[in-house]
């Protein structure tokens, strides 16, 4: 799948779950669960054991239609392992040009992060697919509408913070996508086993997008 068209697949669903694992023998079912409720798009950061082995063993697994990616890469090494095995798009906490111009050059996503209006628009300049604005726990929603406004060339998607209370505020302001953690990947539904409960719980917050969508 071409870059703009793996955009306009993330786009369309709105929801990148953002997954943190010691334990990654229940990455499928997970998987499995969150896509019954309609999220499409998984990030397995490289804090995760093993990383780059549990993409490329997942790339061969999961469905066509699910989009999997690699998060805190911080080099542009680090992305090149993760796209030669299977992720399909990249994401950084930080700005790093090399990282975009590797991601590309493999034409795959990259969303680095970025934290001011300065941060932002330079991710943008250096080819950012969408610049992921982070932590978004401390801007919250308002901070995107503010940016919009001189900046409306510019897709952003928030990681840190989003929830379901504040999930179609932050898409009313602006944002293409949503990456979320905790608050849709449930520790204990995961150390439960509760996937019908994940299920429901993605479901959500795929309704809370398109709800800020129809605002």
């Amino acid at each position: 799948m071409e870059r703009q068209q793996l955009l306009k697949e993330i786009e369309d669903s709105g929801i990148i779950a953002v997954i943190r694992l010691s334990d990654v023998s229940k990455l499928q079912h997970i998987i499995d669960a969150i896509s019954k409720g309609g999220v499409r798009a998984l990030e397995i950061t490289m804090t995760t054991p093993n990383a780059i082995q549990t993409i490329e063993t997942l790339s061969r697994e999961i469905h066509s239609d699910f989009l999997l990616g690699v998060g805190t890469v911080l080099d542009a090494e680090t992305a090149r392992l993760a796209i030669n095995a299977g992720a399909q798009f990249v994401v950084s906490p930080v700005l790093n040009e090399k990282v975009i111009q590797m991601a590309h050059r493999y034409d795959r996503l990259v969303f680095p992060g970025a934290f001011s209006p300065t941060e932002i628009l330079t991710a943008w300049e250096h080819g950012a697919d969408a610049v992921k604005v982070f932590p978004a726990t401390v801007l919250g929603p308002k901070f995107f509408k503010d940016i919009r406004g001189p900046l409306p060339q510019i897709k952003l998607t928030p990681t840190g913070g989003v929830n379901l209370k504040n999930a179609a505020e932050f898409v009313q302001a602006g944002a293409i996508c949503l990456g979320v953690g905790t608050s849709l990947l449930d520790k204990k539904m995961i150390e439960n086993a509760d996937w019908s409960s994940l299920s429901k719980n993605a479901a959500a917050f795929i309704q809370e997008v398109k709800k800020g969508r129809l605002i």
